[in-house]
C-alpha cells in the first residue's frame, strides 16, 4: 500500500525533526527543501537560484498573471513543486513530505495521511533560542516571521486554512510529551491507519 505522510508545522514545534524521524522509522523517502534539488536536476538549473522563493507567497505588486502564465518566481516554483509531488504520488512512491501544501495538493490520494505539529509558545520559543543561538526578542521575531510566511504561502495556494484542525488527520502538540514520545504516538497512528 502506498504511504504518503504530509507534515505541516508551526515554527519551533520540532515538526521537521519529527517528520525526518518518521521517514527513517518507516523507511520512506523524505522530501522538504531537497525538492528543489530534484526539480533542478530535471530542469538542468542551479537549485540555489530558487532558495529565496521556496515556500514564499507571491509578491502581488511586482508580478502578474496573464492567460495562466505568471511572472512570479515564487508562484512558478510552487507550481513546479506541486507538479513534482503529484508525479511522485502518481508513480506509486511512498514518502514523507514537509510543507509545500502537500496535505492539500495530494488530498485525493487514498494513501495520504496529513499531520499538523504545533507547540506551546514558551516551548517553541526556548527551542528556537537554543537551536539558533538567539536572544528571546530575536527568537520571537523569527518565530513570527516564519509562521506568517508559512500561513500566507499556504492560504494563497489552498482553499483550506493553514493549521485548521479540520483539514488534517492528526494535530498534535509536541510540547505535551516532548519530541521522542510525539514521534512514538505518530508512528502508532500511522501503523493503525495503514493497518500494518
Amino acid at each position: 500500500m502506498q504511504k504518503i505522510i504530509a507534515f505541516s508545522r508551526e515554527f519551533g514545534s520540532g515538526g521537521h525533526e519529527i517528520a525526518e524521524r518518521i521517514a527513517k522509522a518507516c523507511n520512506l523517502a523524505f522530501y522538504d527543501r531537497n525538492l528543489l534539488d530534484e526539480i533542478a536536476k530535471e530542469k538542468l538549473v542551479d537549485a540555489g537560484l530558487w532558495e529565496q522563493f521556496d515556500e514564499a507567497p507571491k509578491n502581488r505588486i511586482f508580478h502578474r498573471t496573464v492567460r495562466g502564465h505568471s511572472s512570479s518566481p515564487e508562484e512558478n516554483l510552487a507550481r513546479m513543486q506541486f507538479e513534482f509531488l503529484e508525479k511522485k504520488a502518481q508513480s506509486g512512491e511512498s514518502f514523507v513530505i514537509v510543507g509545500r501544501c502537500a496535505e492539500y495538493v495530494l488530498r485525493d490520494h487514498p494513501g495520504l495521511i496529513s499531520i499538523f505539529v504545533l507547540g506551546e509558545y514558551e516551548h517553541k520559543l526556548q527551542r528556537v533560542m537554543e537551536r539558533y543561538n538567539l536572544e528571546k526578542k530575536d527568537a520571537k521575531e523569527k518565530m513570527a516571521r516564519h509562521d506568517r510566511k508559512r500561513k500566507q504561502y499556504h492560504n494563497h495556494y489552498c482553499d483550506i486554512k493553514w493549521g485548521d484542525s479540520r483539514n488534517y488527520d492528526l494535530c498534535i502538540n509536541s510540547s505535551t510529551l516532548g519530541i521522542d514520545k510525539t514521534v512514538d504516538i505518530i508512528e502508532k497512528f500511522i501503523k493503525d491507519a495503514y493497518q500494518e
